[in-house]
């Protein structure tokens, strides 16, 4: 993506571009944006600033852009932060005398910086808003060129990323004074998606003056470190993704101190230090000051999120005090908004119209049915309603998810149900899931090898296809039992409503010194085709071979309807994509039951 004139890596935007990204979403992989995508947003950009004479956009979008052209005046700053890195920044500034709003967008973790959802300005725009869009330091593409060194591309800015550190919210306070220069504005509303929306928290948490007003934290976090190494666990996968994502080398992305709290990460080393790290990065380490300054807060995350798992989000939420909404969604990371703000939909966008209708009310000033909002809305797993589109051969769905709203997440929960695990039954490797404790079973896999049996086939996307109405299905018959322990219901004899935090106890040991596990609740049909509900690895350190350990720990929440005759399968195993691997591969882990210590799961019901 460039500025460049007529720039012949811009193609002109046509409706089956549009189509493919509402259709299929904005992720072609964990670090990869649908080239469509980029080209709507380089379209945009070009048209608004008058770069290039061909015509690049269909009729609505470009009567879009015409219409913010004739109310607005277009700009392109940088804006120099007081350490003297410049910002790529982009403006839309209403032509009016009246006092209005300015909406503040940093952007997201991608190479793409503010451009990639300049379709959002435009609708901010002609809602009434001022808006400021501005790349987090060191985001944005990198281009090597012949004969050595680097350049950037115009969205760009400069300086290396500090990973939403003292220095980008600094950044966020010197926006905020260009802002009140340039506009005049009424009132200031920070607006972000992923590495924006965590920015936009923690701006709104440390401007020295307590200048915004709201803000919207789409696919956000709550608690980085947590996000990053929970259970004594490390999220490799996805931070390995983040930093093969910036736009250019870690060397030239992050300075020595954040790649060696990197390197340290990846190499499992002073993670008391990493984790430091992580709170001083967390909106919930500073929820007093939020609380202290009032600011309406609204956040969203998704079930299967692989970036910024849910738990560590509700738990920063019901600490909140102010104004506040979670949505949780169907998903992984980005997956509800990030084609709704990069492309216009044919129908509603709920991820996307109830985030504007938040700043509508809050800065905007709007009478809308935003104080009636209940606090918590939940969107429930998989109650959509599809049909299989012959050319494609996938789902499309007819009826959206049901939605289910509570005054507090503590409201979601209203029960729980023990199941019992108990010794496999005649003939079979799988033990049982009961209502009657059972002790002195035992059952024994080898650990260090990955299975059929995983969270995702694909960080982003395997979730971004979950919320199109495509979920991944399992085949339990291949699960390999030497690898695994599995544990199941018999069919239910009624409906089971998940809503909440699973927690699992059990008894293991293990011939080596330390060893990993991952524990998966699944829904199974009667021809034992699955889906997953939840998971959540644990690892256990400093064992003594062959000696008993207790392993208590919390599954990621949930909101899913199991549907009567189908069961409930527990599978634990020691080895995931996603994560770091304590098991020495070979080795034997085994699950029992004892007297002092019946393993079971808690489900909650709501």
């Amino acid at each position: 993506m460039s500025h460049s004139q007529d720039d012949p890596a811009v193609s002109a935007v046509t409706a089956a571009h549009l189509s493919r990204i509402a259709e299929s979403g904005l992720y072609t992989s964990a670090t990869s944006i649908d080239p469509a995508a980029t080209n709507v947003a380089e379209a945009l950009v070009a048209t608004l600033n008058r770069s290039t004479e061909q015509a690049l956009l269909p009729p609505d979008l470009q009567k879009l852009t015409e219409q913010v052209q004739q109310k607005a005046t277009i700009g392109f700053p940088r804006i120099t932060a007081d350490d003297g890195v410049r910002l790529s920044a982009h403006t839309i500034k209403l032509n009016t005398s009246e006092p209005r709003p300015v909406v503040i967008v940093p952007a997201g973790w991608t190479p793409f910086g503010w451009a990639l959802f300049e379709y959002a300005y435009l609708q901010l725009a002609l809602r009434g808003y001022h808006v400021l869009a501005y790349t987090p330091r060191g985001i944005g593409l990198t281009v090597p060129v012949p004969g050595g060194g680097y350049v950037d591309a115009p969205f760009t800015s400069g300086g290396t990323i500090d990973v939403a550190g003292p220095l980008d919210w600094a950044d966020g306070s010197t926006v905020i004074d260009y802002a009140q220069e340039y506009f005049d504005p009424s009132r200031i509303a920070f607006l972000g998606e992923s590495y924006g929306s965590g920015i936009s928290q923690l701006v709104a948490a440390h401007d020295p003056a307590g200048r915004v007003n709201a803000v919207v934290a789409l696919s956000t976090w709550g608690d980085l470190a947590a996000s990053l190494y929970q259970h004594d666990t490390r999220h490799l996968a996805a931070v390995k993704a983040l930093i093969d994502f910036t736009g250019g080398p870690a060397e030239r992305k992050f300075d020595a101190a954040t790649r060696q709290i990197l390197d340290d990460f990846l190499a499992g080393r002073n993670l008391d230090e990493v984790v430091a790290w992580g709170q001083e990065r967390s909106p919930s380490s500073y929820v007093d000051q939020t609380n202290a300054r009032g600011v309406p807060t609204f956040v969203s995350n998704t079930w299967h999120e692989t970036l910024f798992g849910v738990n560590q989000v509700v738990q920063h939420f019901e600490r909140l005090t102010v104004p506040k909404r979670l949505n949780l969604w169907i998903g992984d990371h980005a997956a509800p908004e990030g084609a709704g703000l990069t492309v216009p939909f044919s129908g509603p966008n709920l991820p996307v119209d109830e985030a504007f209708a938040w700043l509508d009310h809050y800065v905007g000033g709007a009478s809308n049915d935003v104080p009636g909002w209940s606090p918590v809305t939940s969107q429930i797993m998989f109650t959509y309603q599809t049909r299989t589109d012959p050319e494609t051969d996938k789902n499309v769905i007819t009826e959206p998810a049901v939605r289910e709203s509570q005054q507090s997440w503590a409201d979601v929960t209203t029960s729980t149900e023990r199941w019992y695990l108990t010794s496999a039954a005649s003939g079979s490797r799988d033990g049982g899931l009961g209502t009657d404790p059972e002790s002195g079973w035992k059952r024994e896999f080898t650990a260090g090898q990955q299975t059929e049996a995983v969270a995702v086939d694909a960080i982003i996307t395997t979730g971004q296809a979950e919320w199109k109405g495509n979920p991944k299905t399992y085949r339990t018959d291949k699960f390999d039992r030497q690898y695994l322990a599995v544990w199941t219901t018999d069919p239910l004899q009624a409906a089971r409503r998940v809503r909440g935090i699973p927690e699992l106890t059990l008894t293991v040991r293990s011939t080596a010194r330390s060893t990993t596990l991952v524990a998966y609740l699944f829904d199974v049909s009667d021809d034992n085709s699955a889906r997953i509900i939840a998971h959540e690895p644990l690892t256990l350190g400093d064992l003594t071979p062959g000696e008993d350990r207790t392993a208590n720990w919390t599954l990621q929440a949930a909101g899913y309807d199991l549907a009567a005759d189908h069961r409930l399968m527990l599978v634990v195993t020691s080895e995931d994509p996603l994560y770091s691997d304590a098991s020495t591969d070979g080795s034997t882990t085994t699950i029992t039951s004892t007297d002092n210590n019946t393993a079971h799961l808690v489900l909650p019901l709501g």
